[in-house]
Formats: C-alpha cells, sequence, structure tokens
C-alpha cells in the first residue's frame, strides 16, 4: 500500500481525473503532471507501471483462486493471500477515476474481473470458517445434563439448553475463527461485496439457529396447525415455547448479536442486516405460535396456559427492545408487543366467556338434597387457581378499558380486576338464586343457598381471592349464609315448634288434656315426616351440618321438654304416659343427629 503522501496525492489525482478527465488527452496530461513529482508514484500511474500491477496480482491472486486446498489452512498463505486482495482493492479504487484512459479501462476490467473472481473465493472461505468452526460455552453449568434437552453426539456445535440462570452467553465460534471472519469481512465490504458476505453469513448463522431451536424440542407450525391441534397436546407444545422463547431470547440472539458485531466490526450497517437476516425467521416462529394460542379458543379453561405465554411475552420485552433496538429492527419489536397486547386481550375474552358460561348454567340444573352446584365448585376453584397469578391479571384488566359501572362494589377506588371478580361473583349468585326455586321446599332452598354460600366464602378467604373481593365482601357474604341458616330453621320446624306451644293461661282441665294430645299427635307426624326427607338431605361442610344440628337441637329439645313436662302434670295422662308420648326427649336428639346424611357432592 502506498505510503501518506503517496495516498494523499493520489487521492488529489483521483479527484481531478474524475471531475475532468474524461478524454484521453486529458488524463495523459494529469497523469503527466502528477507523475513528475516522484518516480514511484511516476511509476505506479505509468501505462506501464498500471499492467505490470495487474499482472502481477493477477498472477498471485490466481493460484489461491485454483487451489483445491483452504486458503485459511496455512497461516502463511492467509497473509499473503490478504495483502494481495489489499493490493486488487486499491488498484481498483485508484483506478477506477481514470477509467476514461483506454489502457487504464482496459486494465481496471481486468482487475474488477480478478476482484469478483477473488471475492467468490474469498465467499467459499468465510462459509466453511462459518460451517466448520468449532465452539465453547462460557457457563460453568452449561452441559448436557442441565436439562432433559440433549445435544447430538456427533455435532460439534454448541446449543444452548433450556436452563434458569440465563446469565451467559454462547461463543459460537472460537476467538480465531471470529478474528478470521472479520478479515473476511472486511474486505468484502470494501471491494462492494457487503451483500454477498452478509447474504453467506446469515445462511450459515441462521441454520445454526433454527437447529437450535429444533433440538430445544419446538417443532416448526403454521398458525393454522397450532389452532387445530387438540388442546393437550398443544399444552405440551407451550411448555416447550416458554423454554424455547426464554433461551433465545436471552442466549442464543445476544450471542448472535454479539458474534455479529465482531466479525462485521466496523460496519454497523452490515453487521445490522445480517444480524436481522440471522433472526428474523426463528423470531417470527416463535412470535406466530404466541399468536395462534392468542387467537384460539377462549375456553375458560385455557386460561391458565395463555397466562403463562403472556407473562413469557412479557417479561422478554426488554429483551425484544435491547436486541432489536435498531431501525431495521423496528418490525419485529412491533410487532411482539403487539403479540403481547393480543394475548392481553384474549385473557380478558377468557374471563368474558367465563361470565357467559356462568349465564348459560340452565336454571333447572339444581342438584338433588340441596347440596353443593356443580357450577359453584367449578367457578370458585377456577377464580382461587386463577388469582395466583393476581399481578399479571391486575396489569391485564387495569390496560383495558372496562366499564366498572356493571360491577357492583362499595370502594370506587377498586382495581378493575376486583371490579370483574365482584361482577362474576354476583353472577354465580345470581344463577344459584335462580336455582334454588327449582325446590319447591322452602327449607330445602335455603339448604341450598347455606351450602353454595358457606363453600364460596370458604375458596374465598385467606388467599388472593379474598384479598381481591376485599374483607367486607366475605363479611357480606358470611352474613348471607347465617340468614340462609335462619330461613331454614324457621320454614322447616317453624310449625314443629308451633304444635309445642303451651298456654299457660289456661287452666288444667280435661279439654285442655285432650288438646295437647292433639297437638303432640301432630307433632309426632310432622317431627317424623320432616326427619324423614331431611335425612336425605346433604349439608357438605362438616362444621355447618353439626351447627345446624346443634340449632335444630337447642330450638327444639328444649320446647319438646316443656311441653312432655306439661302434658305429664295431667293426671289422665300421667298414668298412660307411654302410650301417648312417642318419644323421649333424648329420642329427639338421636333422631336430629341423623339428619343430612344425604351423599356428599364433593368439597374439592
Amino acid at each position: 500500500m502506498a505510503d501518506n503522501g503517496e495516498e494523499k496525492l493520489i487521492a488529489v489525482a483521483r479527484h481531478i481525473a474524475k471531475t475532468l478527465g474524461h478524454t484521453d488527452s486529458m488524463t495523459d496530461d494529469i497523469l503527466k503532471i502528477f507523475s513528475n513529482f516522484d518516480g514511484r508514484l511516476r511509476e505506479k500511474l505509468s501505462d506501464d507501471g498500471i499492467e505490470q500491477t495487474i499482472n502481477s496480482l493477477d498472477r498471485r491472486l490466481s493460484r489461491y483462486i485454483s487451489i483445491d486446498a483452504p486458503i485459511w489452512s496455512n497461516s502463511a498463505d492467509v497473509a499473503s493471500f490478504l495483502d494481495s486482495v489489499d493490493q486488487l482493492i486499491a488498484a481498483v479504487r485508484d483506478w477506477t477515476p481514470l477509467a476514461a484512459h483506454k489502457r487504464v479501462s482496459a486494465c481496471l476490467d481486468r482487475a474488477e474481473d480478478l476482484l469478483q473472481q477473488t471475492m467468490l473465493r474469498l465467499e467459499d472461505e468465510f462459509r466453511a470458517l462459518l460451517e466448520g468452526g468449532g465452539g465453547s460455552s462460557r457457563h460453568p453449568d452449561y452441559s448436557d445434563e442441565d436439562d432433559d434437552v440433549s445435544v447430538e453426539d456427533d455435532d460439534s456445535i454448541p446449543v444452548a439448553q433450556p436452563v434458569t440462570d440465563y446469565n451467559f452467553l454462547i461463543d459460537a465460534l472460537p476467538a480465531g475463527t471470529v478474528g478470521d471472519l472479520h478479515e473476511i469481512a472486511k474486505r468484502m465490504v470494501a471491494a462492494g461485496y457487503e451483500k454477498e458476505c452478509c447474504g453467506v453469513y446469515s445462511g450459515c448463522r441462521r441454520e445454526f439457529l433454527e437447529r437450535s431451536l429444533s433440538r430445544l424440542g419446538l417443532q416448526k407450525l403454521s398458525i393454522d396447525e397450532v389452532q387445530r391441534m387438540q388442546w393437550t397436546q398443544l399444552e405440551e407444545e407451550i411448555e416447550k415455547w416458554i423454554k424455547a422463547i426464554n433461551v433465545t431470547l436471552r442466549v442464543l440472539l445476544p450471542s448472535e448479536r454479539r458474534l455479529c458485531d465482531r466479525v462485521f466490526s466496523g460496519c454497523l450497517s452490515a453487521a445490522d442486516v445480517s444480524f436481522l437476516e440471522v433472526c428474523r425467521g426463528s423470531t417470527v416462529e416463535l412470535l406466530n405460535f404466541a399468536d395462534a394460542v392468542a387467537i384460539s379458543s377462549r375456553s375458560p379453561e385455557r386460561l391458565f396456559k395463555v397466562l403463562d405465554v403472556y407473562e413469557a411475552v412479557r417479561d422478554l420485552m426488554p429483551e425484544f427492545e435491547l436486541i432489536f433496538s435498531g431501525e431495521c429492527c423496528l418490525s419485529l419489536r412491533n410487532e411482539a408487543i403487539s403479540v403481547w397486547k393480543r394475548l392481553g386481550d384474549v385473557i380478558r375474552g377468557i374471563f368474558l366467556e367465563l361470565e357467559n358460561l356462568i349465564r348459560r348454567d340452565p336454571a333447572k340444573s339444581a342438584v338433588p338434597g340441596g347440596g353443593l352446584h356443580p357450577i359453584t365448585r367449578y367457578v370458585m376453584n377456577y377464580l382461587r387457581a386463577a388469582c395466583r397469578s393476581r399481578q399479571t391479571l391486575e396489569q391485564v384488566f387495569e390496560e383495558s378499558v372496562v366499564d366498572v359501572d356493571h360491577g357492583k362494589v362499595d370502594d370506587e377506588s377498586a382495581c378493575v380486576l376486583s371490579v370483574q371478580l365482584a361482577w362474576i361473583m354476583e353472577l354465580l349468585e345470581s344463577n344459584l338464586e335462580a336455582k334454588s326455586k327449582v325446590y319447591k321446599d322452602a327449607a330445602l332452598s335455603s339448604v341450598f343457598m347455606m351450602n353454595n354460600g358457606r363453600y364460596i366464602v370458604q375458596k374465598a378467604k385467606d388467599n388472593e381471592l379474598g384479598a381481591l373481593l376485599g374483607d367486607d365482601w366475605i363479611r357480606k357474604h358470611m352474613a348471607k349464609v347465617r340468614q340462609y341458616h335462619v330461613k331454614y330453621q324457621r320454614s322447616s320446624w317453624g310449625k314443629a315448634l308451633s304444635f309445642l306451644k303451651v298456654d299457660h293461661s289456661s287452666e288444667s282441665s280435661n279439654g285442655t288434656s285432650k288438646t295437647l294430645r292433639e297437638k303432640l299427635k301432630l307433632f309426632n307426624a310432622y317431627f317424623e315426616e320432616t326427619c324423614k326427607i331431611q335425612s336425605s338431605w346433604m349439608i357438605f361442610d362438616e362444621q355447618l351440618k353439626e351447627e345446624l344440628k346443634i340449632s335444630v337441637s337447642g330450638h327444639l329439645s328444649p320446647a319438646y321438654r316443656n311441653f312432655i313436662g306439661r302434658l305429664q302434670a295431667f293426671a289422665d295422662v300421667g298414668k298412660h304416659g307411654d302410650r301417648h308420648i312417642r318419644y323421649s326427649v333424648e329420642d329427639i336428639e338421636a333422631r336430629i343427629t341423623d339428619l343430612f346424611r344425604g351423599t356428599a357432592s364433593g368439597r374439592k
């Protein structure tokens, strides 16, 4: 290469020649003027000097272009070859402004043809280095045993495994190989073959990335294929996808970005273009999978996996912003944000579908014995499980525009998720009230509402669901359960107690004795029938069952004892008491313990 002074002089010559040298005579004059300054420059710019230069470069480079063995297998050959390439690139650059001179133009044509052949050989060497380079990891715990996804034994290319600690990068190629690739890339870019160099690079690295994703267990699936997939199979694919996207965004792509920057150091545009081409396909594939999940069925059962996908994309948004920070990557950043937002829409849509499910559950589907209804068990277990992702759900609902007027909550500052949950609970309660009206027996209707109300309160207490609904909501619904308890007591045993009322204002007489015997007869019949009916009723909660029995016994036993005592006070009854008094107080209490022996319908 020319020394600094000579380079400046040649640059001036190029500029003048380019501006004015449109004829052979003018170009000759310019060359003659500048050749007088220095013998070396005169020799370089003379017709003979230019021809000698191209002949020399042709001999040296043709030898390397034609050999079968890789040039980069011999360090001495590499140095000589690259030096000749540099001289050829410089010659083409220097001669181009002088192309109007016939003899220079002829040599320039030869030089450009030689440059093209040289670049093709460099391209081959570049590809060979990319495909043949080994690699190593910088993470001490990075091994095949760390996860259930293995690396093929016969392949030397390292692949990141799904691990929990992502604080490491992969050295996909040895440092020496990276240096060699940089030397080739630098010359191809300088020679105007940036596009070809980027194409080879991105093709090789893209294949590596795709193979890495494949080894992580992720299939190449179209959006249609994902949507047609059975849900159980899709759940498995989602698990694989979550591992794959974390490894890709946290390990593989940052590693590719670093490698790309090193190979194309000094040429930011080539680095950006190459990186985008390497990563675009795999990134779009990952986002398409998430998008397919987003536009699939909004069945409530899918909420939890959709939440997993949403959280994975959300948590990786900083990586998307950092890795695809360049202007050329704007479309990928925007697509990631769009998929994230669509997943949020799906989650809100699933809650709307849950509302519809509650509304559609038929009112005539009340369960025998007033037990726990399946819709109650389903909704409460569903919401309890969903609220384990409270922070995510709060974020999802806060991002939406929700009409809070349809959810009746006392606290106007309640979060949108709390309003949504309160609204769902109101729908459930209305649905249960409609079902309770199916029971012709008012007492059984109260038992049904008591069972379901108790279950609702138990499932809401001491967890995130209860925290979102609030203490006031819990207290209000506990009070409702107590009200249904009172209604049951009144409608079921109020009539029995009315038979046991004694009019103390009346004096003892045979007429009064007869009245008491008639009342006792009515009580016995009513008590027997009620016990027989209610023995088949069901109270799912053992504590509630005991509370009810104690309450019934607490009201009935004292009244019955007082009634029997009053009846036995009459002489005509006392003599034949056994014939009139069918049950002792103990018998009454024993019959009460047999209430609510219906088969429980589960309390999970």
